[in-house]
């Protein structure tokens, strides 16, 4: 099953085997306007599906529609219907929304909110599944109770009120990423089961579009948010397709006035152009395959209901950003749940494989479609917890179910505007080596100072890593983020010069970027001297990343350096997952608490550097869910380095 084809296990970003290809950051390029060229704006007013005809999905009276549906999943949902119904609607005090100011706690919060959200999508499901009106009453009681909430932004996002952060000014509603979801949520509602609704009283459906209105589409046409991108000419992260998505949703569910909602599917068009404006050739997610999932994902999201709204005349699925955008999430697939998770994102992740087999089927790729398959049969059950994917899902599952699946396992991965390498000892198994460095610079989305950073997997499993991101609090997005360890350049694999480390911002950066890849090597090199600040007195500093392919395979990270005067110390951190244990001069062993053998051999010039072993306790329950109680860092220092020099660390199995 894992064994593919050289066309399938060996695909690249840019196809150029042998050479070596340098690359520094491009120059801005003439915006790209896909939606805008696909659809002009006086086109749309002739393609745009009026809102009483528009019919994405079927609705809770269409029986039979719903009574097609995989039995096992039906059950599945029912069951979930019920547990929801035994579930007490959590309370949100505004005590428990001041938290967030008071003690920089926003978990608190966010549980009960989401938990009210996720009740409601489960009744709403399970009464569209059964049919027969058990679930109503509580599913009127949750909306209700969800349009008597002061605000449906969270306590974290509503900082750009004009009060400032703690309780939300009601006469300044917030579009967050949550109001806008919470809008989707009510708009589907109010769809799927419309006549059930009314027949308790319309009301209800009159109180969802009086809120909606006020909360979001008022709002969206007579204020400009930042994650619209109208008044910056900064590159955008997933807010704005994220938001985006569920924007359309409500515009195109709940918008009774037909110029009014072609005007607003207009803006929202104009936004997602410029998030695309601004993305970057190769389809690189610099917030990496964390966040895919609401950035490259949400992007299908917007892209699939603009299909839908105009009959297919918004059709931009063959453009080549748009397919790369998509193709991101297996390139950066390393072995079952792992992920690449450079950028705050956990290396083990649960990602949507209905999606990811709808994206790849539309753009006709596929093993994006096998990819999306193997994830919906190997790691996840139906339920995500937003209603505009969970419906899709639910009426393809059996083609799903039906596709061919496996995990592409691609040999080689280049990817030159987000400085992103992959490289395997073969392509098509998890078997062999793995690794993947970064360049970039430290001012992406969602950054970590890591430039130059690396990992490595042994036969799929983790060896050296990126620690990954703890949970998010008050410190997380302020001025203090970098006093977080785990986004530190010492805390990931990358080197600290004269006892400092890289710092944030967009001029610390990889330059002088060179890769290439044949059936002998894979390497990737880059100065990373600019990624530290003039204290650290480093004059060049040529890091290479190189897989060695063949009989004897192995890891090298070859860094050869110019310091502006005499050093003080070097120290080249590795973090790792398993236990490190020196057992000669210039060699350690990485043995991983299920493993028998030791996962990997580290070999270094002990003339040069000497080993240093620590343990970090990971008393974080984000990072804990994936490496368990503790990481380790590894060490190896030089002290009074010469101002000119090399070191060489080698990994093996």
């Amino acid at each position: 099953m894992h064994q593919r084809s050289s066309a399938i296990a060996v695909v690249f970003a840019v196809v150029s085997l042998l050479a070596i290809v340098p690359h520094t950051w491009a120059a801005a390029k003439p915006d790209r306007n896909i939606l805008a060229t696909a659809c002009p704006a006086d086109k749309l007013a002739s393609v745009l599906i009026p809102r009483d005809k528009f019919h994405p999905f079927p609705i809770a009276g269409e029986r039979e529609a719903w009574g097609a549906l995989v039995a096992e999943t039906r059950k599945a949902i029912v069951e979930r219907g019920e547990m929801a119904l035994a579930e007490p609607w959590p309370a949100l005090p505004a005590t428990l929304y001041l938290e967030y100011v008071r003690i920089g706690n926003r978990r608190n919060y966010e549980g009960p909110y989401f938990a009210r959200r996720n009740k409601l999508r489960d009744l709403v499901l399970a009464e569209c599944v059964e049919g027969k009106g058990r679930f109503i009453d509580e599913i009127v009681s949750g909306i209700w109770l969800i349009c008597e909430e002061s605000s449906w932004c969270i306590p974290a996002h509503v900082g750009s009120s004009p009060n400032g952060r703690g309780l939300p000014d009601i006469n300044h509603p917030v579009v967050d990423l949550f109001t806008a979801d919470t809008g989707a949520t009510m708009a589907w509602t109010s769809y799927l089961l419309g006549p059930q609704l009314d027949k308790v009283t319309p009301l209800i459906r009159n109180r969802i579009s009086a809120e909606v209105q006020k909360r979001i589409l008022d709002v969206t046409l007579s204020r400009n948010f930042g994650w619209m991108g109208f008044d910056t000419q900064a590159p955008l992260n997933n807010w704005n397709p994220w938001i985006n998505s569920n924007w359309l949703t409500a515009i195109l569910l709940l918008e009774p006035d037909e110029a009014r909602r072609r005007q607003a599917v207009a803006r929202s068009m104009v936004s997602i152009d410029l998030f695309l404006n601004r993305y970057p050739d190769d389809g690189g997610c610099d917030e990496g395959p964390g966040y895919w999932g609401q950035a490259g994902g949400s992007l299908f999201d917007c892209l699939e209901l603009l299909h839908c709204a105009t009959n297919g005349s918004v059709d931009v699925y063959q453009n080549r950003l748009v397919q790369e955008i998509g193709k991101y999430i297996y390139k950066a697939h390393i072995a079952g749940d792992w992920y690449i998770n450079f950028a705050d994102a956990a290396a083990r992740q649960d990602v949507n494989g209905p999606l990811i087999w709808r994206y790849g089927k539309r753009i006709g790729d596929e093993p994006m479609m096998a990819f999306g398959a193997y994830d919906s049969k190997t790691t996840r059950g139906q339920g995500r917890g937003q209603l505009g994917r969970d419906l899709p899902e639910l009426f393809h599952a059996k083609a799903i179910r039906s596709t061919k699946y496996y995990e592409p396992l691609l040999r080689d991965v280049w990817l030159p505007d987000t400085g992103l390498m992959v490289a395997r000892s073969k392509g098509g198994t998890v078997d062999g080596l793995y690794l993947a460095a970064q360049g970039g610079h430290n001012a992406e989305s969602h950054n970590h100072n890591d430039v130059g950073n690396f990992i490595v997997f042994v036969d799929g499993k983790p060896a050296l890593i990126d620690v990954g991101v703890p949970v998010y609090s008050a410190k997380t997005f302020s001025s203090r983020r970098y006093e977080i360890w785990v986004m530190q350049s010492a805390y990931h694999n990358c080197p600290t010069i004269n006892g400092v480390m890289q710092a944030p911002g967009r001029k610390y950066e990889a330059r002088n970027l060179a890769w290439r890849s044949d059936d002998k090597l894979a390497e990737l090199s880059m100065d990373v001297a600019a990624a530290y600040p003039a204290e650290a007195k480093v004059k060049s500093w040529k890091r290479t990343h190189r897989l060695n392919r063949g009989d004897a395979p192995s890891v090298e990270i070859i860094d050869q350096y110019a310091l502006d005067g005499p050093g003080k110390q070097i120290a080249l951190s590795l973090m790792t997952p398993c236990k490190a244990t020196v057992i000669s001069p210039g060699k350690l062993t990485l043995t991983g608490e299920a493993d028998t053998h030791p996962r990997a051999i580290i070999e270094f010039d002990s003339t040069k550097l000497t080993p240093k072993v620590e343990t970090i306790p990971t008393d974080d329950a984000r990072l804990q869910a994936v490496w368990g109680q503790r990481v380790y860092r590894i060490l190896l220092q030089q002290d009074n380095p010469p101002e000119t020099g090399e070191y060489r660390v080698r990994i093996t199995r």
